[in-house]
């Protein structure tokens, strides 16, 4: 069986542990709708989605260098800021573990994927997520900004979304 070969999706040589504002999205398998849907120009969790926001809350209080500025839960994609913070000079113990953001991801998936379980699935073989994720370093605060509105705007503009499909579960 002959596999596609998957495009690269970081930077090559860049450290994703480095302080700084990058810009993620994450998309559930096949773009199925699966955290909620939109009405009126507002997002309506899901149970699923409702667990995702929970977990992404969560995320500052698993890595002492990471925090989540703003983030938006669509039915099948996640756009979110996060921030990783310079650790260097907060605390005099050098044992403090640098985190990066696909760790970070990679263990937010797999914890959202264990909580929710097969249950909600349809079939034990389904899966959630799409094997990676899209990120930008944010590279300044226009950057910063122009992407804060598009997270703000995103359910107001849901059917004109790139990811948007009329494809319900």
């Amino acid at each position: 069986m002959n596999l596609p070969i998957r495009k690269r999706t970081r930077l090559k040589g860049y450290d994703y542990s480095a302080p700084g504002e990058y810009f993620v999205t994450i998309c559930t398998a096949q773009k199925t709708h699966l955290f909620g849907e939109i009405k009126n120009s507002e997002m309506h969790l899901s149970s699923i989605g409702k667990i995702v926001n929970r977990e992404i809350l969560g995320i500052a209080s698993h890595y002492e260098n990471i925090r989540i500025d703003n983030y938006v839960i669509m039915p099948n994609h996640i756009h979110m800021i996060i921030v990783v913070e310079q650790t260097e000079g907060i605390n005099p113990f050098p044992t403090i573990k640098k985190y990066d953001i696909p760790n970070v991801f990679g263990k937010f998936k797999a914890g959202v994927t264990k909580i929710v379980g097969n249950p909600f699935m349809h079939s034990a073989k389904k899966i959630i997520w799409q094997p990676s994720f899209h990120d930008h370093i944010i590279r300044g605060e226009k950057d910063r900004l122009k992407i804060s509105e598009y997270i703000n705007t995103n359910p107001l503009k849901w059917e004109l979304d790139c990811f948007y499909n009329d494809e319900r579960p």
